[in-house]
């Protein structure tokens, strides 16, 4: 059978290649022009070679910053060392009183001894300074021939193996010298300042010793010091330091120095004195007009929340609510305690971090918990302290008595016995060896962060725990503060909702009662030993409540160590049944306590009061058991 084809069209275009003639039953296309086609000149071997020059540009503009930050860096170096240099004697004029108290012994050698090596680091400056650094004018030329010359080279590097392996091994050993000799120019330079680095370090040390020798003074001057917290010693101590050093070095001398560094000390030990009621009736004294306004304004507030039957208006809506829910603070003065709050705790942290530098034993132990706080904690205590409104100056004495109470700073030195063997020779020069008993210093240093959050309920009446507390439900309405804190999430963007508890464990009337109670707390902030809804709740204040105020169970403020006493063991729990926990926090026996609602499902004053499922990792590890209530 003969097989038909489609006729044979041609059509003819032009392309960058000239005239064309293609079959378009086919497809084939034919070159009918006389130009020749245009050469393909982006080949793979130019686009490597236009690739590497980019990258030796890109590595030499990196070097060429770096070099200039060491630059810049040793030029501050000089310029501090020389400022140090020629500012007055740091060394302390000590009277024979001094001398002789035990208490100032250690802190005068430590005086004494950074003096005499700032002495010598000002001695061995040379007179004459070092030469100015210049960047070679050569080097940018250099870098760019370097890299045209990598750029041709890697043209011809596809077709010969040779010459890429050669060129490859070339460009390491170029990086490798060229390091090496920035390195060793490097060190030169900082040989060559090592004079001034070494009298800006003498000068930084005998300032710190200078400044505890008067801390130390301070202290045996005034005997409240001595007895206050660590934390407030370290608070305090280091004020003064900063104040030591910012005299020093605007030039004033040791003397005139010391003599500030005294009154700070002094003015330090006055205001250390006194109790937070004293404070605050000062602060009632001052703002008298103030406090009146405010006052009227929280009267009128607790007479519409007395007024409501229900003590969840508490934390409802409407223009009253609004306002006594809200910071009332300017925002530099919210910020700048949350800010201020932070100074103190990065201070505590260097304290840490460079103890073993700044004390003088033999052995160290740290146990040492983190330093953190949430700022929606510190500006919800600081706005019920000061009945919603409050500025910065207002609230240093709060910041310092809420920081002594969430850290808890132990130093404990104990001393060991211990012996050295040391070579002696008797009198006819016959070498001997004896055993030579010494004291070994051992230091132990623990850091308790007892959290923020546990504070109010010490501190507060239970007026002030009540605004607390509501300040917390809604985060002063200003979310927007602080938007990295994890109480946003928890209680403005994702609130905690009811579950959708079965019909048929309803039809248990006992746990219907106790539910509907329950559920009418939702979202109430977790308040450390709060246990009532004009306080809030924990989670042990949040089930003796529901269980005492519905009538089923009247057992009274227990915790949750006490719900499990009374609770009888259960293997099979029912909703309306208690679960207990173990380790949630560091306390000894059942730490935390919910409301089983059945499919394991708890409902619990976590962080807000919420529902959660206890088939998760963290609930499973510290589930302890389930328990039974003596119900009515």
């Amino acid at each position: 059978m003969q097989e038909w084809k489609a006729s044979e069209k041609e059509a003819q275009k032009m392309t960058r290649d000239g005239a064309i003639s293609v079959n378009l039953v086919t497809g084939e296309a034919t070159h009918i022009s006389d130009r020749p086609p245009e050469q393909d000149y982006s080949s793979a071997d130019e686009t490597a070679g236009v690739l590497n020059r980019a990258a030796d540009e890109a590595a030499g503009h990196v070097e060429r910053r770096q070099t200039k930050k060491a630059r810049r860096k040793r030029r501050d170096t000089f310029r501090e060392g020389e400022a140090a240099r020629d500012r007055p004697s740091s060394r302390l004029q000590f009277t024979e009183e001094e001398r002789a108290a035990p208490e100032l012994k250690k802190a005068i050698r430590k005086s004494d001894k950074a003096a005499d090596k700032l002495d010598a680091a000002k001695a061995a400056v040379p007179v004459k300074p070092p030469g100015k650094e210049h960047g070679s004018p050569l080097s940018r030329p250099v870098q760019e021939l370097k890299s045209t010359i990598h750029g041709e080279v890697s043209k011809v590097e596809g077709e010969n193996s040779g010459v890429q392996a050669g060129h490859l091994g070339e460009r390491q050993i170029e990086k490798a010298v060229g390091y090496g000799g920035r390195r060793i120019h490097q060190a030169r330079a900082d040989r060559k300042l090592k004079p001034w680095r070494d009298v800006k370090r003498a000068e930084q040390a005998a300032v710190r010793a200078n400044a505890d020798f008067h801390w130390q003074k301070s202290v045996m001057e005034n005997p409240q010091l001595a007895s206050s917290n660590p934390i407030s010693r370290l608070w305090q101590k280091k004020r003064l330091q900063k104040q030591y050093a910012a005299a020093h070095r605007a030039g004033t001398g040791a003397a005139q120095a010391a003599g500030k560094a005294s009154q700070a000390a002094a003015s330090a030990a006055k205001k250390g004195g006194g109790t937070v009621a004293q404070k605050l009736g000062g602060f009632v004294t001052k703002n008298k007009h103030t406090l009146l306004v405010v006052g009227g304004i929280g009267l009128m507030l607790m007479l519409i929340m007395g007024l409501m039957q229900s003590c969840t208006s508490m934390f409802g809506g409407g223009t009253s609510g609004l306002v006594g829910s809200s910071y009332l603070s300017e925002d530099a003065d919210l910020t700048g305690a949350e800010a201020a709050y932070c100074e103190m705790e990065a201070e505590l942290q260097e304290y840490l971090d460079t103890y073993e530098s700044t004390h003088d034993y033999d052995e160290y132990h740290f146990d040492l918990d983190e330093i953190e706080h949430d700022p929606y904690v510190l500006l919800s205590i600081l706005s019920a302290l000061h009945e919603g409104v409050f500025t910065l100056d207002e609230v240093q004495g709060n910041l310092e008595m809420l920081f002594e109470k969430q850290y808890i700073l132990t130093e404990t030195v104990t001393t060991e016995t211990r012996y050295r063997t040391e070579t002696r020779t008797d009198s006819e020069g016959n070498p001997y060896t004896v055993r030579v008993p010494y004291t070994w210093y051992i230091c132990t240093v623990t850091l308790e962060n007892f959290d923020l959050s546990h504070v109010p309920v010490y501190i507060m009446g239970e007026d002030q725990l009540s605004m607390y507390a509501l300040y917390m439900s809604t985060l002063g309405n200003r979310p927007d503060l602080f938007p990295s804190s994890g109480y946003v999430g928890k209680y403005i963007e994702n609130p905690p909702t009811a579950w959708d508890i079965p019909a048929e464990y309803l039809t248990d009337e006992r746990f219907a009662t106790l539910i509907t109670e329950a559920e009418k707390y939702l979202g109430y902030p977790y308040v450390w030993g709060g246990s009532s809804p004009e306080t809030s709740f924990d989670c042990s204040g949040f089930v003796s409540y529901v269980l005492t105020s519905t009538g089923l169970c009247n057992t009274g403020r227990l915790g949750a160590q006490g719900l499990y006493n009374i609770s009888t063991p259960v293997s099979d729990p029912q909703p309306g049944d208690l679960v207990f926990f173990v380790g949630t926090y560091d306390t000894p026996g059942v730490s935390h306590v919910g409301i089983y609602v059945g499919d394991n499902m708890m409902l619990h004053c976590g962080d807000p009061i919420s529902y959660t499922n206890l088939n998760t990792s963290y609930w499973q590890s510290h589930l302890y058991a389930y328990g039974r209530p003596p119900y009515n």
